[in-house]
């Protein structure tokens, strides 16, 4: 019997939080692509739900909790009998990739990879090292667990254009499985920007982000130490107020009133706060990924300053709104003269309206995730034989993973 409406499984890696992250925020917009083209969904993790969690249900979502090395999962996939399974992050897959393709062969298996983590970790070692050779870090287990996953699904979606240059060119993905989907964003209109602050209503620099995350926690310990004091000799009156969900001990200890830097901890409206500063510093120095924070600063009207790492993959060949610098004194310098001038900063505003209604077109990349997902449908057994690697992988690692699973099943019946 044919289905009435098209089913969709996401198996998070954590629930939704957008409030916090990124990656939450990231998921909302791959929710709301499969609710705007009227697919059933039913969203299950092995993680708890935190008072931040969205509300999936309140919007018609089926939410299930489910285990690790549990064969209910089985019977579970078998009744909701997907049409489309996304995997949160290659952890997911390597968890109930082999489950969903045992009891769903026909099911299209997608992974969204949020950011590329074995990028992430090349990266991150290479500057704890101060090693600039980073491809020597690419080989890592990290890499290799990741890219079997990207392997062993049939689509992968890459938020990054420099992460599809990596897998294309490096790691010679096809890109036949790879499909590049940055962020979904609605244009900025005329009755957006009518609503934003000008340069005189606004005040103060700002900076956001998760610190369970690492590139976010070094950005702030980077700004605190080394570039705000700069500032602060040009600016003695200005405040740093820095947002962020889950500080640690440490960063709660950077907090210097008398010195203007303030760290404010989780805030319920990342937009409110944004749109009332004047700009947004993000000095990255490790990472992967677009960073939501400096999109987030666009949206809002909020010139920002970052480095190089921050502003990878988001303006393309466009002018940044605001500047990129990539040492204390320059960023520091920046951050004086779009704070100052407000020629200079209207500009840089200016410019962040382009990047999103040029780059991140939601309308746009509805289109090419649908095109995609119906081509695989039509094509899937012509797709996965295009794909022996993929298929290779699949085998070992279903063998393997399969009794390792079952061993751990009967270890905890006991």
């Amino acid at each position: 019997m044919k289905k009435s409406k098209k089913k969709v499984l996401i198996i998070g890696f954590v629930w939704p939080e957008p409030s916090s992250t990124a990656a939450g925020r990231r998921m909302m917009q791959l929710i709301s692509f499969f609710r705007n083209n009227g697919w059933e969904i039913t969203f299950a993790s092995t993680a708890k739900k935190s008072e931040f969690t969205t509300d999936l249900s309140a919007v018609g979502i089926t939410c299930e909790s489910i285990k690790l090395n549990d064969a209910g999962f089985d019977a579970f996939v078998r009744e909701v009998d997907p049409d489309v399974v996304l995997f949160d992050r290659f952890m997911t897959e390597e968890q109930f990739g082999w489950r969903v393709h045992a009891q769903c062969p026909d099911s299209i298996q997608v992974l969204d990879t949020e950011d590329l983590h074995c990028l992430r970790y090349a990266r991150e070692e290479s500057f704890r090292k101060n090693d600039d050779r980073i491809q020597s870090y690419l080989g890592s287990d990290v890499a290799k667990r990741e890219i079997a996953s990207i392997y062993r699904c049939d689509l992968s979606l890459i938020i990054s254009e420099s992460e599809m240059y990596l897998l294309r060119d490096f790691f010679k993905v096809p890109e036949e499985i790879l499909l590049y989907l940055p962020y979904m964003l609605d244009p900025i209109t005329d009755k957006d920007t009518s609503l934003w602050p000008g340069f005189e209503e606004r005040n103060g620099f700002m900076t956001i982000g998760n610190f369970r995350h690492k590139p976010n926690l070094d950005a702030v310990k980077f700004l605190r130490t080394e570039i705000w004091p700069i500032i602060r000799k040009s600016l003695p009156d200005a405040v740093m107020n820095v947002y962020g969900a889950y500080p640690r001990q440490q960063v709660k200890e950077w907090n210097r009133p008398s010195d203007g830097f303030l760290i404010c901890g989780r805030v319920d409206d990342a937009n409110a706060v944004s749109m009332k500063s004047r700009l947004c510093l993000a000095p990255i120095r490790f990472g992967a990924g677009l960073k939501g924070k400096l999109i987030e600063a666009m949206l809002n009207g909020t010139p920002s300053i970052t480095t190089s790492m921050g502003a990878e993959g988001i303006h393309g060949t466009l002018d940044w709104p605001g500047s990129i610098a990539d040492t204390p004194e320059r960023f520091a310098m920046a951050a004086v003269e779009h704070y100052k001038n407000p020629e200079v900063w209207t500009n840089a505003q200016m410019r962040g309206i382009g990047i999103i209604n040029e780059r991140f077109s939601k309308k746009l990349y509805y289109s090419i995730l649908q095109e995609r997902l119906s081509k695989v449908e039509r094509e899937l057994v012509l797709h996965r034989g295009n794909n022996f690697t993929g298929a290779m992988l699949l085998h070992h690692t279903t063998a393997s993973t399969r009794y390792m699973s079952r061993y751990i099943e009967e270890k905890n019946r006991e």
